[in-house]
């Protein structure tokens, strides 16, 4: 059955409505698309009856809720906040419909909030990694552009939620959050889709060693090149967008060294082929050194592959006492934590299984749990989070007040 969009029941009438902002479903392949993709999906199941949920919405967003039947608000032009901060001060508070009792801008950089100031915000905050950016946008100027725009949105919101404790301490060194409380609500892995049936064209065969991404700065994906360089036979598969400045850097440097056909860049890959080689690579390498939450490490722990990351922002906190960490990005370094990680690895034998076990803890039905959680400890509903520091029962790191 198509979802659609009703008016409340009698009995939903009764319960407080959240509206929740799903407009990044018009990028449903990007990070904040699937994240609204998931949460609306989850968020539906998780009310539970103690609220309504009601979802705002593009106008075709609603093909990506089949069965789902839920109030909606369509995403115009007039609901961005640069139209309504103009006709606030204009309508009279019974001129602004039924208010919600809780609105939830799901990214920091969002353009829609209520029309009513008097209703309570909750803002989730991905991110703050252009502070910590290389290139352009370390540009001082704009990272305080982008910063006050983020302090606006926080000065009208009553709460804030993070992906990640880092991105949460992060937040609270860079922002005036006043009073808010910060929950912290880490995100979820989808169930992994069919792998591809064959090899991809792209790949010789034998082992190799993979890292996911798009070619971008933070990435660190050239101190790979020394690991490559530094153990013979060893080919390594960079898969992700390259067309970027650092992905044609990259290319280059490949060919400089003499690493090509060992060092593959096939660019954006299928999701079976992006499967295919989490499933079978020797080891999974991350060694990022920007991150707010870092979903590869946990898709490479589902399929019970070795990860070798950076100790950055929020990758230990990710992958946890699981994690194989890169102290150095040098060849030699690398190379030597390389091969006592995989030591380490091939010495259990159930260490696949206990990395599968600690992707499967970060589902996105414990995401949207854990947001319901938010969603009552600020209404006031009964059974909810105390104060912020109550586990929501997700199976996955509790909520609560950073700060």
């Amino acid at each position: 059955m198509p979802a659609r969009h009703v008016a409340s029941s009698p009995r939903s009438a009764a319960l407080p409505r959240v509206v929740i902002d799903l407009e990044k479903l018009r990028h449903i392949n990007c990070g904040l698309g699937r994240f609204s993709l998931h949460l609306g999906r989850g968020i539906h199941a998780a009310a539970a009856g103690r609220f309504e949920p009601v979802f705002l919405l593009p106008k075709e967003g609603w093909r990506h809720f089949p069965g789902i039947t839920a109030a909606g608000l369509t995403v115009t032009p007039w609901r961005k906040e640069a139209v309504q901060r103009c006709l606030r001060p204009l309508l009279p508070s019974w001129c602004r419909g039924r208010r919600p009792a809780l609105w939830h801008s799901t990214n920091q950089m969002t353009k829609y909030l209520p029309l009513d100031s008097r209703v309570p915000v909750l803002l989730t905050i991905h991110d703050l990694n252009f502070l910590h950016e290389a290139g352009v946008d370390a540009e001082p100027s704009d990272r305080a552009r982008k910063l006050a725009d983020i302090q606006r949105r926080v000065d009208r919101a009553t709460a804030i939620v993070t992906d990640s404790r880092w991105v949460a301490d992060d937040v609270a060194r860079h922002v005036d959050l006043g009073d808010r409380p910060v929950y912290v609500v880490p995100l979820g892995v989808a169930a992994p889709l069919p792998a591809a049936a064959a090899r991809p064209a792209f790949l010789p065969p034998g082992p190799f060693l993979l890292t996911v991404g798009n070619a971008l700065p933070h990435k660190n994906f050239h101190v790979l090149l020394d690991l490559v360089a530094a153990e013979p036979g060893t080919r390594l598969v960079i898969a992700g967008k390259k067309t970027t400045p650092y992905g044609t850097h990259l290319q280059r440097l490949i060919g400089e060294r003499g690493l090509a056909g060992r060092v593959i860049m096939p660019g954006e890959v299928s999701d079976a082929d992006r499967q295919w080689l989490y499933e079978r690579c020797e080891a999974f390498f991350f060694p990022s050194l920007t991150e707010g939450f870092g979903f590869p490490v946990l898709e490479a722990m589902q399929c019970g592959r070795p990860v070798f990351c950076s100790r950055r922002t929020s990758l230990p906190e990710i992958a946890g006492d699981l994690g194989e960490y890169l102290d150095a990005y040098d060849g030699p370094s690398l190379a030597a934590a390389y091969r006592a990680g995989m030591a380490r690895f091939h010495a259990d034998p159930q260490r696949a299984g206990t990395l599968r076990r600690h992707a499967a803890a970060y589902s996105w039905a414990a995401t949207a749990r854990g947001y319901a959680a938010v969603y009552a400890s600020l209404l006031g509903l009964d059974g909810t989070v105390s104060g912020g520091m109550e586990p929501a029962a997700t199976g996955i790191p509790p909520l609560r007040r950073a700060c």
